[in-house]
């Protein structure tokens, strides 16, 4: 594949963002707390992202690189990530494993990368945060070649008989304000089923022997192009 695959006619100027303490403190946070998140979702994790074929492959929020361990070694990874509070620990993450970084400093919604570019698109706990996850999701569709997919792990509104919803609802200002505008009763699945993937595959099934009991109802799939 072509080592100047990010499209610079996408985005003449890639939008980031300085979230100021905030964004220092989710930095700060998704770092401190990486082993142990990825713990309580470790089952989803394994059955959404197993098989990612070596090659050229995006992860939309990128983060702090949690999920490096599950990209094959020779992969080039194409981070998508806006917060500039996550660069350093992602360059950090990727030197200490070896692995080929590309930081691409831009939103989910407005992807520099070409039509039909990439067999592989990564995410974890990022349609949350999104301003406008149909649009996110129909540039991941944009970017993937035809049979590519699109694996994810994300937290999703509770049943609304649950006493877990009712706490997302009591939360959801306080909530978005602190991790970035992470919106604790967003239908992804919905989101994703409607995008106009050919085959979607979503299952259900909260983090198990997870502390953080407001986003512990989670989906897990494969979304294939």
């Amino acid at each position: 594949m072509s080592s100047s695959l990010p499209d610079p006619t996408r985005s003449a100027r890639p939008a980031t963002f300085d979230g100021g303490a905030v964004g220092r403190f989710n930095a700060w946070f998704f770092e401190a707390f990486d082993r142990y998140i990825n713990f309580v979702a470790r089952e989803h994790k394994r059955a959404a992202f197993d098989g990612v074929r070596a090659g050229d492959v995006v992860e939309i929020g990128a983060g702090v690189g949690a999920n490096f361990d599950y990209i094959p070694q020779g992969s080039r990874i194409l981070a998508v990530e806006p917060n500039e509070a996550m660069f350093e620990r992602l360059r950090r993450r990727a030197e200490a494993r070896g692995a080929k970084l590309e930081l691409v400093p831009a939103p989910a919604e407005a992807l520099p990368l070409p039509d039909a570019s990439v067999d592989e698109v990564l995410c974890s706990l990022v349609l949350c945060t999104v301003s406008d996850p149909h649009q996110a999701v129909r540039e991941v569709l944009r970017i993937l070649r035809p049979g590519g997919r699109f694996r994810f792990v994300e937290h999703v509104a509770a049943h609304p008989a649950s006493p877990r919803r009712w706490l997302q609802q009591a939360l959801v200002r306080p909530w978005a304000w602190l991790y970035e505008g992470c919106q604790l009763c967003r239908h992804t699945a919905d989101v994703i089923e409607a995008a106009g993937f050919r085959q979607v595959s979503i299952e259900r099934r909260r983090f198990r022997r997870s502390l953080f009991f407001p986003v512990n109802s989670a989906i897990w799939g494969i979304a294939t192009k």
